[in-house]
């Protein structure tokens, strides 16, 4: 009985197949050229340089199938690839340019009140010199000796504040945060306020008066540098002291991977621990690798993939159509559920095979290129009994060994899931750069062989135009024990978990030297 439903179930799929064949190529024609029409309507085509990558396709994503013999074929990458947007990616690009012009503008709106500051700064203690002079010179009393040497004095003073000021606050800005730096913010306010009581004393007390006083003038005005060097001395420990001293650890791990790493952070703002924080990503964690996290994804659906569900009794009504659409997931949970007591062993196998692999690549790969460096030294010993004008430079050197070791090399990137990370040109970069400082083939391949820091790849492959800060607190808060923030990128996102260092008691025991002594005592006498 049941071979014979499942014969009439197949009899009926196959019919109404044949019947429907017609039909369905008419509305595929029709899809076909409707697609047509919206693509046209909705997108654009751009054509773009190409980022001469080793494999192929140089996305991140690595999902796209790519030439097995490029490594034999392939000695140049030239062309155009031509790349679709749609109007949402339009949209998208125009608010980041958008948002790039508004924070370009505040930076630069900043660094223009800063410069008006500090030289509202170094111009005020000299305007209290000259003004004296400009405006009643024939009632100021003749300046002394004790009155000269404090002209040396401002001077140097005013130079020493000059450096220090650049040192410290001109230095070439590392990001654009989201909110302002409330200490450095708080000494320019203190500084503003202190210039303006200054100034206010100096108009009614001297200005007003006209003081003839003219050494009293020059003290005031000395008076006022020395109290911005101290104001300056305030910034460095605000700045630059107070967070040297680690008062928290954090816990940073990748959403994708889960790679994780430990630092230890001082008294710090959750936006300027969220800048160094992914200073230090770009140091040591490393680089992101979206297709090594395709293979649990691509696992699942090769498992469910094999499951299939067949209508043995046609279309019936929406009720037995409902009812048999919950059998069915029903019947692929339960087979789900009896293949899932076995995927272990076939994930084993999957690694092993995997691995195997990978060590077949590698051990191709280490030949080809020990047999490389080996070519390289017979071609060095021969250009040393050519003419100068004949040597061959490293670049040259590297172009001519490069098509030996290139198919290995390409086969051991793509089975490790590297072919998007480098291009021919950073290989070829790389393997000049080793044959000019005499490297070995080892030094060579540990960039390959070893995934290194997210700096040392490519532009192109790490830099992300612009992280966002995500956290309950407000980001200028300081950090506390406890505290949880976010920062997303493109890709992925990094969580940040913060702990405040224990206090740490300490104790002393003394031991006595003399306890360690011991008197050994030994018989005089034995037995015979």
């Amino acid at each position: 009985m049941d071979t014979e439903s499942t014969y009439s179930g197949y009899s009926y799929y196959s019919g109404r197949s044949r019947g429907s064949h017609r039909h369905g190529e008419r509305s595929r024609d029709r899809h076909k050229s409707r697609s047509k029409d919206s693509r046209s309507e909705k997108s654009v085509t751009i054509n773009t340089p190409p980022a001469e990558p080793l494999l192929g396709d140089s996305s991140v994503r690595g999902e796209q199938v790519q030439d097995d013999n490029w490594g034999e074929t392939t000695t140049a990458v030239t062309g155009t690839s031509e790349h679709s947007l749609s109007q949402e990616d339009i949209v998208r690009i125009t608010k980041d340019l958008e948002d790039s012009v508004g924070l370009d503008c505040r930076r630069y709106f900043t660094r223009t009140l800063a410069v008006i500051l500090g030289l509202l700064v170094f111009l005020t203690p000299l305007a209290f010199l000259v003004l004296p002079h400009l405006l009643w010179p024939e009632k100021l009393q003749s300046c002394g000796t004790a009155c000269e040497g404090l002209f040396i004095s401002v001077a140097f003073k005013l130079l020493i504040l000059l450096l220090a000021v650049w040192a410290l606050f001109f230095r070439p800005a590392r990001a654009g945060l989201p909110r302002v730096f409330v200490f450095r913010a708080l000494l320019a306010v203190l500084v503003l306020l202190f210039v303006v009581s200054y100034w206010l004393f100096y108009g009614v007390r001297i200005l007003d008066s006209q003081d003839e006083n003219y050494q009293g003038i020059v003290q005031y005005a000395v008076s006022l540098v020395d109290a911005l060097l101290f104001i300056h001395y305030l910034a460095i420990v605000l700045l630059e002291l107070r967070q040297l001293q680690p008062c928290f650890s954090v816990c940073v791990a990748r959403s994708t991977d889960g790679e994780t790493r430990h630092y230890n952070l001082g008294q710090l703002s959750i936006q300027r621990a969220a800048l160094a924080i992914i200073e230090h990503y770009y140091c040591d964690f490393p680089v992101h690798n979206p297709a090594l996290l395709s293979a649990s994804k691509s696992r699942a659906a090769k498992h469910l993939a094999g499951l299939k569900v067949y209508n043995v009794d046609g279309p019936g009504n929406n009720a037995a159509a409902a009812g048999l659409a919950h059998s069915q997931s029903r019947a692929m949970i339960a087979a789900a559920a009896r293949r899932r007591d076995t995927s272990h062993n076939e994930l084993y196998y999957e690694e092993a095979e995997h691995e195997r692999r990978v060590r077949k690549r590698k051990a191709r790969l280490v030949v080809a290129v020990e047999e490389a460096f080996t070519h390289i030294k017979r071609m060095q010993e021969e250009e040393q009994k050519k003419s100068p004008g004949d040597v061959m430079d490293p670049r040259e050197a590297a172009q001519a060994i490069f098509p030996s070791m290139a198919r290995a090399l390409q086969k051991y990137l793509r089975t490790t899931k590297q072919q998007h990370c480098h291009s021919m040109e950073s290989i070829q970069q790389h393997l000049a750069f080793c044959i000019t400082n005499n490297m070995t083939p080892k030094a060579f391949l540990e960039s390959y062989l070893t995934p290194g820091p997210t700096l040392q790849y490519s532009r192109n492959h790490w830099l992300a135009r612009q992280w966002t800060l995500i956290s309950e607190a407000s980001v200028t808060n300081s950090l506390k024990d406890g505290t949880i923030f976010l920062l997303k990128c493109v890709d992925f996102s990094l969580v940040v978990t913060s702990k405040k260092i224990p206090y740490i008691q300490m104790s002393e025991e003394y031991i006595d030297p003399k306890s360690h002594k011991f008197v050994l005592r030994l018989q005089s006498e034995t037995s015979v």
